[in-house]
């Protein structure tokens, strides 16, 4: 029981990361981008070429491990690295295609066009890194025992784990103080609200965008790496989580910060407690009808407003 519940927490928590940036494009963009799971998986890959040039240009042939986490201190340098690379392909894939989208066409064509864009993707970092998977550390961890195996099955968890909830924890908390304490977080709620008004109140709203745009591939980027660390990094990463991190936006209530982190760590859980009773292969359905279910009781979702 508690071992599910700790493995279902890390799950979670990366679709939570990813689940953020989507309610952000959502709320302030008008529509659902199907190129955010993309961003988590080139997230991801960017990371490990950085990983390979700070390496290169340290001199060091490995990563020596700081104890009890199974990387080195190059991996953090090379998630900021990739948190920053991914923003950029965000925003130079808002230039050219989104942004001439939202001038001339509508929320349905944005829509496919995410869809477009995110198979592009997809095939390009194919291209480029192939379809082998991808490792940041082989170290071997050893998980520790928290709690005896007498009770509730025991819980055992690796540092590594521990830190993908650590970090999950961090950037929500950061972002919230974003959105609530700076002038920037208060234009982007005014935008999100109406965007017309906030225009005429003065808002740099295609400031507000580009600044979404950063924000949502910038923590699309670090759940892709913490996806890799405690995981295998392949090309279908982020498709295969597209579908639990739409779950988990419209769970929690779309534009809700606090309720798609709610909705990431409900479908983690829903998907950790599905494997023993029905087995892996259900694990999305096991999430989805959590969704239907929790959507029957409260359609806007858990902290969705009212229309």
């Amino acid at each position: 029981m508690l071992q599910l519940i700790a493995d279902g927490l890390v799950v979670g928590s990366v679709i939570s990361l990813g689940a953020v940036g989507l309610t952000l494009t959502y709320s302030i963009l008008r529509f659902a981008n199907f190129g955010q799971g993309e961003f988590l998986t080139w997230g991801a890959y960017l990371a490990v070429s950085a990983l390979s040039l700070t390496l290169a240009v340290t001199g060091a042939g490995v990563m020596e491990p700081i104890e009890p986490f199974s990387f080195g201190w190059q991996l953090p340098v090379a998630m900021v690295a990739s948190a920053a690379l991914t923003a950029m392909l965000a925003l130079v894939l808002d230039w050219a295609l989104f942004a001439r989208l939202r001038r001339t066409g509508s929320a349905i064509t944005l829509v496919i066009a995410s869809f477009g864009a995110a198979l592009a993707l997809r095939n390009l970092l194919q291209f480029l890194y192939g379809t082998l998977p991808e490792y940041y550390t082989r170290e071997i961890q050893i998980a520790i025992r928290l709690v005896p195996r007498d009770t509730l099955g025991g819980l055992r968890v690796t540092p590594d784990q521990m830190l993908v909830l650590g970090v999950t924890a961090a950037a929500v908390i950061g972002l919230h103080l974003l959105l609530t304490r700076t002038t920037l977080g208060r234009a982007m709620r005014a935008t999100a609200q109406n965007p017309a008004l906030a225009r005429v109140a003065g808002v740099d709203v295609e400031g507000v965008v580009r600044a979404t745009w950063v924000i949502g591939a910038g923590l699309a980027a670090v759940a892709g790496v913490m996806a890799g660390l405690v995981g295998q990094i392949r090309p279908g990463l982020g498709f295969e989580l597209l579908l639990p991190l739409f779950a988990a936006a419209i769970l929690g209530g779309i534009g809700s910060v606090w309720g798609a982190v709610a909705g990431g760590l409900i479908v983690g859980l829903a998907e950790s407690f599905s494997v023993p009773l029905f087995g892996a292969e259900y694990r999305l359905a096991t999430a989805f009808l959590v969704l239907i279910a929790i959507l029957l009781l409260r359609p806007r979702g858990l902290f969705g407003e009212k229309a």
